[in-house]
This record gives structure tokens, C-alpha cells and sequence, in this order.
């Protein structure tokens, strides 16, 4: 007796998907297409993410409203895929997806990690206005008078991934203070200190060498102002505070107030940190 031919299902009918809200163009699973991924799709919230238009979970907001179309056919469902053949509109103006960009900047003291300011002040973006023309937006921030390493990125998914609270990424600042730090108040950062601002630890410290009021400190997260309030908690004042360090990137070959592209291989890493 001949074997049945399979048809190629599992548990005799396709995996569904989400009931979607509106018209979808989304292509049908045949009973002569198996289950083959495109290598080449994505979910259409990342294709919006990527085209510089905003973060991934304001891009479920937008396909909810409806005012995306792929191929003429608005779509509503989330987890929606894209091919790089489909047309894609927001409002019938058609979305092109955007080169990657990563810049990296070594901040100058006197200048606010925003876009503008309402009260003028000088913001780093003009500093890397010419480093690629898509619209790249910082990695955190530093406070005004801090200086060094700041990564921008027009990358949504590594965005969120670096910026993630449970994500402990190395970050290296070389502090000055206005008086030498006692040997218990180093040791008290680095069993963490309570205060009114919040909790601090950090994971290294170390004088610098040659300079009994510099010290290397590492930590592995922290509010805006952090370091500084929990130096002013144990009595000192900080006078300089620059990131020598931020994930496995430095300052080095990067005079101040310059920016150059990360590599391909450090974009790699960044990637891959879990």
C-alpha cells in the first residue's frame, strides 16, 4: 500500500497567527509552501525602528492606529513582517529604511545631552551634525560638565539593549577631586553607599598615578549626577569627571570634542553583550 504524502503539516493545520484587526497583505501559507523563514524579513515595528522614526514599542502604538500600509493595504496586526520588496507608507509617504550609524564622541565640558534647549544652551549635536546624514540620538547622557565617551546611535534594538537597567555595562571615569580620598571612603564606595539621592556602588577604584586628588573609577550603572552626589555625600567635591570607558569602548586616538564611526568588530561586540 502506497504512503500517504505528508503534507507537510504539523498537527494537521499551520500554526496560526494573531487575529489581525484589518486588512493584511501578508502572504498565505500554502499547502505547497512548508514553513521556510525569509532570512530577509522583519517584524514591521523593527523596520520603523530602524528607519529613524521612533523606538520599537511607539511603532506598535503607530500600526495600531492604522496608519501604516504595506503594499497599498493598511495593517493593523502586530508582528506584522516586511520584505525589502514591500512599500511601506506612514500616512502615504513612503518609509525608507535607514543606513546604521554608531558615533562615537568625546564630549567637551559646557555642552547638554539634548537635541536643543529651551533655554539656549549649547548642545553636543552639532558636534556630530556632519558624522552621517541620518538622525542619530545619544546613548544616555553625561551631565553638562562632564566629559568623554558618548555613543550615538540611529539603531533602535541596540539602543534599547545598551540602555536596559539590568544591563551592567563597564563604564570607567577618571574623578578629581578638591582633596585627596581617604583608604575607608574608597573602601565604603565599593560596599555602596546609602543616601538621600539613591544607592551607589562602585565595582573599581584606584588613585591614578601621579595625581594623589585623581582617582579610576568603575561602575556598572548610575543616575544622572550619581558619581557626584556620592562623592559630596562622603565629603568631597568633585572638580572633573571625565568617561574614559563606556562598554568596551575608549577615548583612545579621540582628542576632545572630535567623533569618529565605531568598527564593524565593535559593533559586533556591542552586540553580542548579553
Amino acid at each position: 500500500m502506497a504512503k500517504k504524502k505528508s503534507s507537510g503539516r504539523k498537527g494537521g493545520s499551520w500554526k496560526s497567527a494573531p487575529p489581525a484587526r484589518g486588512n493584511q497583505p501578508r502572504r498565505q501559507k500554502s499547502e505547497d509552501a512548508p514553513n521556510i523563514k525569509n532570512s530577509d524579513e522583519v517584524r514591521l515595528n523593527k523596520f520603523l525602528a530602524n528607519a529613524g522614526l521612533c523606538s520599537r514599542r511607539e511603532a506598535d502604538v503607530l500600526i495600531g492606529t492604522g496608519i501604516i500600509s504595506i503594499n497599498g493595504k493598511v495593517v493593523t496586526a502586530l508582528g506584522t513582517k516586511v520584505l525589502p520588496s514591500d512599500t511601506v507608507k506612514m500616512n502615504g509617504e513612503t518609509i525608507k529604511k535607514e543606513t546604521l550609524r554608531y558615533v562615537l564622541l568625546n564630549k567637551p565640558k559646557n555642552l547638554i545631552t539634548n537635541f536643543d534647549d529651551a533655554r539656549g544652551r549649547k548642545t553636543v549635536m552639532p558636534l556630530v551634525m556632519q558624522a552621517c546624514k541620518e538622525r542619530v540620538y545619544p546613548i544616555g547622557k553625561l551631565e553638562r560638565d562632564t566629559t568623554g565617551l558618548l555613543l550615538f546611535t540611529n539603531d533602535g534594538d541596540l539602543m534599547k539593549k545598551l540602555t536596559h537597567p539590568k544591563r551592567k555595562l563597564p563604564r570607567l571615569y577618571n574623578v578629581t577631586l578638591h582633596k585627596r580620598i581617604k583608604d575607608e571612603h574608597m573602601k565604603q564606595i565599593l560596599e555602596g553607599i546609602n543616601f538621600e539621592g539613591g544607592f551607589f556602588k562602585g565595582e573599581k577604584i584606584e588613585f591614578v598615578e601621579g595625581d594623589p586628588y585623581r582617582v579610576g573609577l568603575e561602575i556598572h550603572s548610575g543616575q544622572n549626577r550619581i558619581i557626584r552626589l556620592a562623592f559630596e555625600q562622603l565629603g568631597y567635591k568633585v572638580t572633573k569627571l571625565d568617561r574614559t570607558v563606556f562598554a568596551s569602548l575608549t577615548k583612545k586616538d579621540l582628542p576632545r570634542g572630535h567623533w569618529r564611526h565605531l568598527t564593524e568588530q565593535e559593533v559586533g561586540f556591542l552586540k553580542m553583550l548579553k
